[in-house]
């Protein structure tokens, strides 16, 4: 599965922004997909994950309630829609693909990276 993330850019405190990422293969639908960021100097970090059936989805505290994550198997999408923005949302946000066969759900591994979309919060 080869990934590529795209929608980043430069939004104000409190506005929105909808990330997308691009999945080749025609196995899209069997994994699950998630987003993760790295902000400058810090570790990447979990976002959100949506299942390959799109029945469940997970999220970090630090975004519940702002984000939502979606997918379409039928475009291979993936989307991360992020409202209520704030300044510590500013980093490179990466999606992913993996798979929970050797541990339960929301636990993946995640197996393909894409390339990472900026995303920057002005105050």
């Amino acid at each position: 599965v080869q990934l590529q993330a795209s929608g980043g850019g430069l939004v104000q405190a409190g506005g929105s922004l909808r990330l997308s990422c691009a999945a080749s293969g025609r196995t899209f639908s069997r994994y699950n997909m998630g987003w993760f960021r790295q902000a400058p100097g810090k570790e990447r970090e979990f976002v959100a994950a949506i299942r390959w059936d799109v029945v469940s989805t997970y999220y970090s505290d630090s975004v519940k309630g702002r984000f939502i994550v979606s997918r379409d198997n039928a475009k291979n999408m993936v989307l991360l829609q992020m409202n209520s923005l704030k300044p510590e949302d500013t980093a490179v946000y990466y999606c992913a693909a993996g798979n929970s066969r050797s541990r339960p759900w929301p636990k993946v591994d995640w197996a393909y990276w894409g390339q990472g979309t900026l995303v920057t919060v002005s105050s």
